[in-house]
């Protein structure tokens, strides 16, 4: 078969066959099925990992979600951003009657029905997601999120002609270009790295003919290093926050704890006005952010209480408090995980549902206890300064 989207190549006597897709469109699920039956290959490779495999061939999956133990591990954040992510991909699948991915499980079927080994060739969603969230820092990982956020609830004009022009490689390459310039780490992590652990993995499928189902955008990528040899252990390493960030952690606290203990030593009347100084603005601020979010209002008090607190400790977030507070007020039921996906697609859904509710009210009081923190932080310096160099 011909077609701008296949991609032939021959290495070390073995024929791969890449298909570039895209990840909604009905064109490319029909041409997935009519390659993998013209080639029949002896391994279909497509563009999932274990996870996202799962939870596509099992939609009950969302109802084992642990909510509790997310906020525990502190992947509030980072699951509110998969989920904004995924919404929108399904709301523009949705204006074309495709489910999101179906190119994928066309693939799967294709290789069931002719007897070919599958391999799942991605590299793990939380590996990537992991590895994006070390590098950003937590600014960057609102921004990330508020940025997905806007994309999920505004109402893009797209054709289906429109998804088969961003096939093109090069228009493809202009949007990362543009996501780029806000977001530097994305495409290295979430694109580059991702092609070379693809061109690793189809290259090291068993037999002689690989069919490859793939994002039109890796193709490039996959075709530039599927010649090289490449360390898939290193690409699957999460590296540990490095020391600077843990010292940044650890010192601010303890920096605050030394003025003010050393103004208290000096003044006790300013020393206890920078102790009441940090708890308004951390517990107001961590107050509003979970107002924001709608929280209960014990939620809401808890986020006031935790955060003075939380702020003295890196391991400690006032979010974590309040969201887990929120999960025991209102706990999500069976019916939440299962009208998630049709909640996500609405602004009013996405904070009404019991799940993304919590993972909201996280957020928002982690955020605004961030704020107080650097607003009363600067209030307690300022104070510590006019005691001891005001004259």
């Amino acid at each position: 078969m011909s077609s701008e989207n296949i991609h032939r190549i021959d290495l070390d006597g073995r024929e791969i066959v890449l298909i570039g897709t895209a990840h909604v469109s009905r064109k490319s699920v029909a041409e997935v099925k009519d390659v993998i039956a013209a080639e029949n290959p002896d391994t279909v490779c497509v563009e999932l990992c274990q996870a996202r495999y799962q939870s596509m061939i099992d939609t009950e999956t969302w109802k084992n979600t642990d909510i509790v133990k997310i906020i525990k591990e502190g992947k509030a954040l980072l699951l509110l951003a998969k989920l904004a992510l995924s919404s929108y991909q399904k709301k523009l699948a949705r204006k074309f009657g495709i489910s999101p991915g179906e190119e994928m499980l066309q693939g799967i079927n294709s290789a069931k029905e002719i007897g070919a080994e599958l391999c799942l060739a991605d590299r793990d969603i939380q590996v990537t997601m992991l590895r994006l969230w070390r590098k950003i820092g937590f600014f960057g990982k609102i921004k990330l999120f508020f940025h997905f956020m806007l994309g999920m609830f505004m109402d893009e004009d797209l054709t289906e002609e429109d998804l088969e022009k961003m096939k093109s490689q090069d228009m493809l390459s202009a949007a990362l270009e543009e996501l780029s310039k806000a977001f530097p780490q994305l495409k290295s992590i979430v694109i580059d790295e991702r092609d070379i652990f693809l061109a690793q993995k189809i290259k090291e499928a068993p037999g002689d003919k690989i069919v490859a189902v793939l994002g039109a955008g890796h193709i490039p990528g996959i075709k530039k290093e599927i010649g090289s040899n490449h360390d898939l252990n290193e690409l699957n390493r999460v590296m540990p926050p490095s020391k600077i960030t843990k010292i940044i952690g650890w010192g601010i606290p303890i920096f605050i704890i030394t003025i003010i203990a050393s103004t208290f030593s000096v003044d006790r009347a300013t020393g206890i006005d920078q102790m009441v100084s940090w708890i308004l603005w951390n517990g107001s601020l961590g107050v509003l952010g979970a107002i924001l979010a709608f929280a209960h209002p014990l939620a809401i008090l808890t986020a006031f209480v935790a955060a003075p607190i939380s702020s003295l400790s890196p391991l400690l977030a006032a979010g974590w408090f309040a969201g887990l507070t929120e999960a025991l007020v209102r706990k999500p039921s069976v019916s939440d995980f299962e009208s998630l996906s049709e909640d996500m697609h609405t602004l009013k859904g996405f904070w009404t549902n019991k799940v993304t509710h919590i993972l909201l009210v996280v957020v928002f009081a982690n955020l605004g206890s961030t704020i107080g923190t650097i607003i009363g932080g600067a209030d307690v310096v300022s104070k510590f300064i006019n005691t001891f160099f005001g004259g």
